[in-house]
């Protein structure tokens, strides 16, 4: 992600360079197929069954989250810390935090009061470093850029040191971090340092071992395949390697679907730990702008089956809280994930999308309830017919987000031998669960 010098991190605009990336984000294809219509007597219409099979199970899912960065702004109040990671009502459910690993040490304990509270609501804390400190940094010439950072070849043990002393430092004021970071986006470092996937590789395997935590890479910006092939291929890199990281800025949900570390990665982890979508330029409560963010999810965890979701700031106007401290609409598409898919849940099969502009995931939780997140993104009401297999639920619980409702319940819906129907209103996400 950008620097301060960049409106993702201040008030100012966005550079040209990511501007320029992030308009594809507007291009991205969308299937050609008629959305779903009203009958003539304006009942809604009925779609194909999804069909959920609890047996079937996919990726555990390890949460969803957002990133607190307070050198560049300022930091979440009390109340918002409880806002985000609280899972009340009128809270996101949030239980994943990204932090800063500041170059400056002075800096660090900046981050302990949030982290120290979302761990208390149960969270998890990564954390990821966008430089080392300056001693260990060398400039060179990368393109048209002369002055390109990079670390140092002979500092990459005293870099590994920098990274385990803030491990070190957050666990002993209350925050064991669950994963840090080698580099946030190394291929797209203007503002920051720049890594090339053979020099990580190196500090993977000849000095990631010595940090006692886990340890995230490579984050690329746009889930390039090409920065993290070469990692996947390298039995060492692998060796101390315990979750890969991507963000997703821009990059097409064909590209979203990783063969590769299906075949490499047993054993480890795929997370998503940053990306704002669909911009951040537009207000968060736009409608149905904001349903985008509902189908970026489902397909980040039914198409690339990624187990973490992790937006950029928390609280920003285009984040899931506002600056108001009060959640957005775009907040509301999460929250139909955080709240109800908590970590541990297991995702399963599921009809993924009975029709166009709809579209279906489900998750198993503790004993036999079942969560589904629905979202139509049609123009019409649709009637949903859901069939759980092997499942003994009697009862349903919803809640649904639209142009006028956020996360709103609604009455229980009765289950007659594992299937039962759901309205799904035009332009909404809807979230069911069994008991």
């Amino acid at each position: 992600m950008t620097s301060n010098r960049n409106e993702s991190k201040a008030t100012g605009p966005e550079s040209p360079t990511r501007r320029a990336v992030l308009a594809t984000m507007g291009a991205l294809p969308v299937l050609a197929a008629a959305t779903p219509a009203a009958t003539a007597s304006g009942a809604p219409s009925t779609l194909a069954a999804v069909v959920i099979n609890p047996s079937a199970a996919r990726q555990t899912i390890r949460g969803f989250g957002g990133m607190n960065h307070t050198v560049w702004i300022s930091d979440l109040t009390a109340a918002q810390r409880d806002t985000a990671f609280g899972n009340g009502e009128g809270q996101l459910g949030f239980s994943v935090l990204r932090i800063p690993v500041h170059e400056n040490r002075a800096n660090w304990s900046r981050e302990v009061a949030t982290a120290r509270r979302a761990i208390e609501h149960g969270a998890t804390v990564i954390a990821s470093p966008w430089n080392p400190p300056s001693h260990m940094v060398e400039t060179f010439v990368r393109g048209s850029q002369t002055d390109a950072r990079r670390l140092r070849y002979d500092m990459y043990g005293a870099y590994a040191q920098h990274l385990n002393d803030f491990y070190v430092f957050m666990r002993d004021n209350g925050v064991n971090l669950y994963a840090i970071s080698v580099q946030n986006e190394p291929d797209y470092a203007h503002d920051w340092t720049w890594w090339t996937p053979t020099e990580m590789i190196r500090f993977l395997r000849e000095n990631a071992g010595s940090i006692g935590t886990r340890i995230i890479a490579p984050e690329s910006f746009q889930y390039v395949k090409s920065f993290s092939d070469p990692i996947l291929n390298d039995a060492g890199a692998m060796a101390n390697l315990d979750i890969l990281g991507a963000h997703l800025y821009g990059t097409p949900y064909g590209n979203f679907p990783y063969p590769l570390f299906r075949e490499r990665g047993a054993g480890k982890e795929l997370w998503m730990t940053e990306v704002y979508y669909p911009n951040s330029s537009d207000s968060a409560d736009l409608w149905p702008q904001a349903l985008d963010v509902g189908e970026h999810i489902h397909r980040a965890l039914v198409d690339a089956e990624f187990q973490a979701y992790v937006w950029w700031y928390i609280r920003r106007a285009y984040g899931p809280m506002r600056e108001d401290g009060r959640i957005s609409k775009r907040g509301a598409s999460m929250a139909h994930f955080s709240k109800f898919v908590r970590p541990g849940h297991v995702r399963i099969d599921a009809t993924s999308s009975p029709q166009s502009n709809v579209y279906t995931s489900a998750f198993r939780g503790s004993g036999s309830q079942v969560v589904i997140v629905a979202i139509n993104k049609g123009t019409a009401s649709v009637s949903q017919s859901f069939t759980l297999q092997n499942n003994t639920s009697t009862r349903v619980s919803s809640w649904v987000t639209d142009a006028n409702r956020t996360l709103a319940s609604q009455a229980a819906i009765s289950v007659s031998n594992g299937t039962f129907t759901g309205q799904l209103p035009a332009r909404s996400v809807t979230t069911f669960v069994t008991a």
